[in-house]
């Protein structure tokens, strides 16, 4: 596979941009980006290879800067949650892996943007703005998904700094970072209360990241195996037992933009169903002459912008309100509301989408079937849907 091929001359919508939830320099930025991503060729047949040259790409033209603030070389001033979600949403409609290569940039370094040391950001920061540095966000663990306060990775102080023992699954460029904010217990008995977090560069011994995991849609993830791994002093991010804060202000920052990735997934799957309805023929007719063809495109339309509202709202709240900002109730349930519709919704759009098309819908290579397969983890990571569920109606008996 090789993204952003057009064989139809496919660009994504840009009227969305003159909604009013976005600023000038948003407009100015989103034409950009799609004229930016037309000139694009990376070979995807090698996820590992194809998220490697997505970054370095990123990174050489400038839009990784809007993963880091102005101080260490990015855009603007502050993490602009609007410009993520143009970002995603625009980088998902042509190429799920190149979102996912710029996402990981901005969620592996956010913690260090929220709460590094200067010397900590002045290390880090920049080298993710150009791509030399690659990121990852370590979380996760067999038994601690959702449940985060579960984890069992610990790190004990030393001497000469920390050591840590465990295991991290699910990463997100696993086994081909530089570094990972990864996040264990250093006080086991205190569940989310004991929690901190600590800068890993990788390679280091004691740290074994070998062990890939393949899915449905590749993406480089992997196991990493913790044992007697030492660190130095310097590493501890943010303060001592202040992990979890940290780790929810910085999927805070990014779950509005799970949202907006969802959403140019299902775009592109609408774009494609357009596209097959008007040039399909069946029974003497185009297909898109149905009404039942008609009706089904419409209700994919609707979907979507039901979504896309939810979603700008969120990333609106976050970046704009002082009194509804990010990490009050009122933001943390618009952003469930936002990942939990768009991704649920994306899902539908690109069923729907892959139906129209009949056979050539799940033959491997066919731009609707490599969607159908990159949207279903979205339901799942950065909060699954039953998650934001519980967000929800939680906020709904306040």
């Amino acid at each position: 596979m090789v993204a952003f091929e057009h064989p139809h001359g496919m660009h994504p919508p840009q009227s969305q941009w003159e909604l009013p939830f976005f600023d000038m320099h948003h407009r100015k930025m989103a034409p950009r980006l799609a004229d930016w991503a037309a000139l694009q060729s990376v070979d995807e047949r090698d996820d590992r290879a194809a998220c490697k040259d997505w970054v370095a790409r990123l990174g050489r033209d400038g839009w990784l800067r809007y993963c880091v603030p102005a101080a260490h070389g990015g855009a603007l001033p502050v993490l602009d949650s609007r410009s993520l979600v143009i970002l995603r949403e625009t980088l998902a409609f042509h190429s799920p892996l190149a979102d996912f290569a710029f996402a990981m940039q901005g969620l592996g370094s956010g913690a260090i943007t929220l709460g590094g040391t200067s010397e900590q950001q002045a290390k880090y920061l920049s080298a993710v703005a150009t791509g030399q540095k690659i990121a990852a966000f370590a979380l996760s663990e067999p038994d601690a998904g959702s449940d985060v306060a579960a984890m069992a990775t610990r790190a004990t102080r030393t001497a000469g700094g920390w050591t840590l023992n465990g295991t991290k699954t699910w990463i997100s460029n696993g086994d081909l970072a530089d570094f990972y904010v990864t996040f264990a217990k250093t006080d086991p008995d205190a569940g989310s209360r004991g929690i901190s977090a600590f800068i890993v560069d990788a390679p280091r011994a004691g740290l074994d990241s070998s062990t890939h995991i393949h899915v449905m849609a590749p993406h480089p993830l992997a196991t990493l195996r913790f044992a007697d791994c030492q660190l130095g002093t310097d590493v501890l991010l943010g303060t001592i037992n202040g992990g979890f804060k940290l780790a929810m202000q910085t999927l805070d920052i990014f779950r509005a933009s799970v949202a907006a990735a969802a959403l140019g997934m299902a775009r592109r799957a609408f774009a494609e169903a357009v596209h097959q309805a008007k040039h399909r023929s069946m029974f003497g007719q185009h297909l898109a002459d149905f009404q039942l063809t008609q009706a089904r495109l419409g209700e994919m339309s609707a979907l979507i912008d039901a979504a896309a509202l939810l979603t700008y709202r969120a990333a609106w709240l976050r970046d704009c309100s002082t009194t509804q900002g990010a990490g009050t109730p009122a933001y943390t349930a618009a952003a469930a509301a936002a990942k939990l519709t768009a991704t649920e919704n994306a899902q539908r759009v690109i069923d729907m989408a892959l139906q129209m098309f009949g056979g050539r819908g799940v033959q491997v290579g066919e731009k609707i079937e490599s969607l159908y397969r990159d949207i279903r983890s979205l339901r799942i990571y950065e909060g699954a849907s039953e998650v934001q569920l519980l967000i929800l109606g939680k906020s709904a008996l306040k």
